[in-house]
């Protein structure tokens, strides 16, 4: 049994593999960059070659530049959009049983600080959001085609394998330096943001769990437990035996994209699954690796 990864460069990649394995499935990693089988999702004959010569039983698209930056327009509406569409179209016509994951995102729905669920409504509020809400109905119509496409709407989670950029691991890299005797400040735009940090291991689990079934089609992926950029800074920081004031300093007058993004994954709960790492567990899991790197 084979599962082709999509944009296995990433995180979720890294423990999609990982969950594949355990379950006897072969993974195929797919990604411009890194050490898997190179390819661009964008290119419909590149997909159909995968589908013809590995045949999977599962194909997760993840590929996409996590950006909501006008910059990004092209490039997203190329890997989500175009790439969604290349996926389903190759499947279709393959005519073999295969269960799509297309991911998307807490951040394609009308935010309004409440708990995001399957039924609120989606809100075109950048190039990305609107990628990945044409990428939601491209899925619904193949369904009536009798594709098996699943949706997963990813909300903020984490894992040592995030990016240097992303704001945890910033604040992690920053502690190890701070420890090692470099003189630092850092500055962050607003602490009191709240999103959820979630473990991308169990975001996989709950990916799979998902898949594995056929009565629910698209479910909002979250722990439904917010937590501030404070909260995280002053766990990361006294895990260290750090005192966080002394590095740490807002960005006056900085806006952010939003104050608090929530789930609510009732859906996917029922379904049988609960995240297993909270904020502590996680903050120890991102520390020890940055030791170890």
């Amino acid at each position: 049994m084979n599962a082709i990864i999509f944009g296995a460069n990433g995180q979720d990649g890294y423990y999609l593999s990982e969950l594949c394995q355990s379950k006897g499935i072969t993974p195929i990693g797919i990604s411009r960059s890194g050490k898997f089988l190179v390819g661009d999702v964008a290119d419909r004959n590149f997909v159909d070659r995968c589908i013809s010569e590995y045949k999977p039983l599962y194909i997760f698209h993840l590929a996409a530049n996590s950006t909501t930056g006008h910059g990004a327009l092209f490039e997203n509406h190329h890997t989500i959009s175009t790439g969604t569409l290349n996926i389903l179209e190759s499947a279709f016509v393959s005519k073999l049983p295969i269960r799509i994951f297309i991911a998307g995102s807490g951040v394609q729905f009308l935010n309004q600080g409440r708990p995001i669920d399957e039924n609120t409504p989606f809100e075109a509020s950048s190039p990305y959001s609107v990628a990945r809400i044409q990428s939601v109905y491209a899925a619904r119509y193949y369904r009536t085609l009798g594709v098996q496409a699943y949706v997963g709407y990813l909300f903020h989670h984490e894992s040592p394998f995030r990016k240097p950029n992303h704001i945890s691991q910033r604040i992690v890299h920053a502690i190890r330096r701070i420890q090692s005797g470099v003189d630092e400040s850092l500055a962050i735009g607003d602490l009191s943001v709240q999103k959820e940090w979630t473990f991308a291991g169990d975001i996989a689990k709950a990916i799979f769990t998902l898949v594995e079934q056929e009565s629910v089609f698209e479910a909002v992926l979250g722990s439904g437990i917010p937590h501030s950029i404070r909260d995280w800074v002053e766990l990361c920081f006294s895990k260290s035996g750090l005192d966080w004031h002394k590095y740490v300093r807002e960005i006056p007058g900085f806006i952010p994209e939003y104050k608090i993004l929530v789930s609510n994954p009732r859906r996917i709960q029922e379904l049988g699954w609960k995240p297993q790492v909270d904020l502590s567990g996680l903050a120890t899991l991102m520390l020890e690796q940055s030791l170890s790197s």
